[in-house]
């Protein structure tokens, strides 16, 4: 891989990974700190749905063009623009003075951040050759989690130190810097043809997807495979600061220090290893670890605010994190049709983000069902230990990987 292909890929995968956290779990932060109840913020995992809605505009992409830059790059430097806007937009809301446009502001940012990340996704796959696409897209992925990890312990580092109206204005001019990765892109427009019609471009990629053998189960395991990760996920950061009695800072630095290694070496490590063994064995070990990673928070929640767990516990859940999503990315990128690219990937990465939003969003309800019926320090335990098993399903598709997985490189174990 040349090091301008490396440089696109790292501020490509920058820009797609900032808007997450802004509205995720900083979000969830920011309402935290204006006093919100624990069901309120459960239900803002609702305006991350255009993650998991994206297909159904993905066949959009993929049949026009913005007249600049060609098809792919055209999309992705109007989308850069529009979620810089719509951030800055965001950081001049005031929560107490009605919450609705709040809502509004954040469904717009994840609108055009998954936008932004069909065009990537398309791109990256037309762009680097099948040998290439593993290291490729841990490199995306690496980048993509720093960026999580700026847009979340960063923020809420800036957040206790400035205020949250400054933190998102400043976020929202981090997010321009992917615009320098969209300029340096090659042009993929010759690796395949627009379809001729929007009606084409809707209908032909489901045609060929649908018929495969097997294609009802590989997209119960997109569904399935990161289901605990992002049940744990949605409560960790109201977890943070009210069960355990962490501080914005702390969680801040954590984050900004041995989360970004390890999810840099996560990334990295998921790479080597799908270099070296089947996508198979890579995805057991991968979902495997991501379930063990929950079991960390599970152990912060009966040890308290104890720094050196909680350290140890977030290291594994990025390392879990970067290895896991390079081994899922591999997967869909492998199972799509290069003719397709923007629309089936939509698919797959829609039907994976589906448990961030719809389950995700009832989160709130559970945790605050548990901590009162067991109370506040057992509840957090049986809230993760829930995140454990709802982990269980994804792997058990696994055993079934021959029947409805893309066909296994020669020469891997």
């Amino acid at each position: 891989m040349n090091p301008r292909t490396f440089l696109v890929l790292v501020l490509l995968g920058f820009a797609s990974g900032l808007p997450l956290f802004l509205t995720g779990s900083t979000l969830k932060a920011w309402m935290t700190s204006e006093g919100l109840n624990l069901k309120v913020i459960g239900a803002f995992s609702f305006v991350t749905l255009p993650y998991s809605l994206k297909v159904f505009w993905a066949p959009l992409v993929d049949r026009y063009g913005i007249p600049m830059l060609g098809r792919r790059r055209g999309w992705m430097l109007a989308m850069q623009v529009a979620m810089a806007l719509t951030l800055a937009a965001l950081a001049m809301r005031d929560p107490h003075l009605g919450l609705v446009p709040v809502v509004l502001l954040a469904i717009a940012v994840t609108i055009t951040s998954s936008t932004f990340d069909i065009a990537v996704d398309a791109w990256r796959v037309e762009a680097l050759p099948r040998h290439l696409l593993g290291f490729g897209t841990s490199v995306h992925i690496a980048a993509y989690r720093v960026a999580m990890l700026v847009s979340g312990g960063g923020a809420l580092i800036l957040a206790q130190k400035s205020g949250w109206r400054i933190t998102y204005l400043a976020m929202a001019g981090l997010t321009l810097l992917g615009i320098l990765g969209t300029l340096l892109a090659q042009d993929t427009d010759e690796t395949g043809a627009a379809p001729r019609t929007l009606a084409a471009a809707v209908m032909e990629p489901l045609r060929d997807l649908l018929p495969r053998p097997g294609m009802a189960e590989l997209m119960s395991f997109a569904v399935l495979f990161k289901l605990g990760d992002w049940l744990a996920e949605s409560m960790t950061m109201p977890f943070l600061l009210r069960g355990a009695g962490f501080t914005l800072a702390q969680i801040g630095t954590v984050q900004k220090t041995t989360a970004m290694l390890a999810i840099i070496l996560g990334g990295l490590a998921g790479g080597a290893l799908l270099a070296k063994v089947s996508l198979r064995r890579a995805l057991w070990i991968f979902g495997l670890l991501q379930a063990g990673s929950i079991l960390g928070f599970w152990a912060v929640s009966r040890l308290g605010a104890n720094l050196p767990v909680f350290i140890a516990a977030n290291a594994l859940e990025n390392f879990a994190y970067g290895a896991g999503g390079a081994g899922f990315a591999v997967l869909i990128g492998a199972s799509c049709n290069r003719a397709y690219t923007a629309t089936q990937y939509a698919l797959f990465t829609s039907l994976m983000a589906l448990p961030r939003t719809l389950f995700a969003g009832a989160t709130g309800w559970l945790a605050e069902g548990l901590r009162l019926k067991l109370g506040d320090h057992d509840g957090w335990s049986a809230y993760f230990l829930c995140c454990v098993v709802a982990a269980i399903p994804g792997l058990l598709l696994l055993l079934r990987y021959r029947h409805w997985g893309p066909p296994e490189e020669p020469g891997k174990a």
